[in-house]
């Protein structure tokens, strides 16, 4: 039962963050970067704030907490937000999904330096690998522009900021005690206030009001980072950091079948081998060895001596 909570945890996830590219396409439309990020970043804490509420949560009081919080904040919400939303101006969605899909790599990359991970099964290895590869499959980033890019460094960047924080999270924040809701609103305040510190940078330029780019921020401001950064925390309590980092191998299958059931998008077989590969790969980081059960000796047995 337990693994089956954390795989439908895991796939709503994946509907929220696999749709997130979509919906800063849109909004782009409308808004810089900057006030992009900012409003999806206020109507979070928004969200997550009336969740504690209704869960009678407090937001944590502990200075140190908000010492880890402000740096998660920095590193999973400022900074690669506006990276991704800057990179998204010029580069194809198919070089950011490829890109974006290094995440659990980067993740494992730094738990395997500070000794999260102290031993990496070849299967699980080969997953995450597995997973990389179906990604590419599907993007085919051979075929799109922007690949040596300025756009592409950037959307990189935010890939391995996803990544490490992911690590950190699970090692500074998962066990503190504190709900998941209200972890994750005290992120949203605090990188929120990082975002009006870059308001006079990027943020001051008028707003072409439109009705599309509006639901787009709303969009992202509720479900990809209200409601999916509560899961988040919900998720790297129980899996690790790594574990969950793997979701992003998921956000290409989602973001796939959302252009073919609502924007009419081909669904090639070469698209559907990578979806099989990837979800193939996500399979395989899932397999956990069995623990060896020794049966304990029979009464009146002689046991040999070590």
């Amino acid at each position: 039962m337990g693994e089956t909570k954390t795989l439908l945890r895991m796939a709503a996830l994946a509907l929220m963050w696999g749709s997130s590219f979509f919906w800063i396409k849109l909004a782009l439309d409308a808004f810089s970067p900057v006030q992009l990020v900012l409003g999806r970043l206020v109507l979070g804490a928004a969200v997550l704030v009336l969740l504690c509420s209704l869960a009678r949560d407090r937001l944590p009081r502990s200075k140190r907490i908000w010492g880890y919080l402000a740096v998660a904040a920095l590193f999973h919400n400022a900074l690669p937000f506006l990276l991704f939303a800057i990179g998204e101006q010029t580069v194809d969605s198919g070089v950011t999904g490829v890109l974006n899909a290094t995440t659990p790599l980067w993740a494992l990359a730094v738990a395997l330096v500070w000794r999260v991970e102290r031993r990496l099964s070849g299967t699980r290895l080969a997953g995450l690998l597995l997973g990389l590869a179906g990604t590419i499959v599907i993007f085919a980033p051979w075929q799109s522009s922007g690949l040596l890019s300025w756009g592409a460094v950037a959307i990189l960047a935010a890939a391995a900021s996803y990544g490490w924080v992911m690590v950190y999270e699970g090692r500074y924040l998962a066990n503190t005690g504190v709900s998941p809701f209200a972890l994750a609103a005290a992120q949203m305040i605090t990188a929120s206030g990082f975002l009006l510190v870059a308001l006079p940078a990027g943020g001051l330029s008028p707003v072409h009001l439109d009705g599309t780019a509006m639901i787009a921020v709303a969009m992202l401001g509720v479900f990809s980072t209200g409601i999916a950064f509560a899961l988040n925390y919900r998720l790297i309590a129980t899996e690790g950091g790594v574990a969950t980092s793997t979701v992003g191998y998921l956000l290409p299958v989602v973001s796939v079948l959302l252009g073919t059931v609502f924007l009419g998008e081909d669904l090639n077989v070469r698209v559907i081998i990578g979806m099989v590969v990837v979800l193939a790969g996500v399979a395989l980081t899932r397999v956990r060895k069995r623990a060896t059960v020794v049966p304990p000796p029979a009464v009146g047995a002689r046991v040999a001596p070590e």
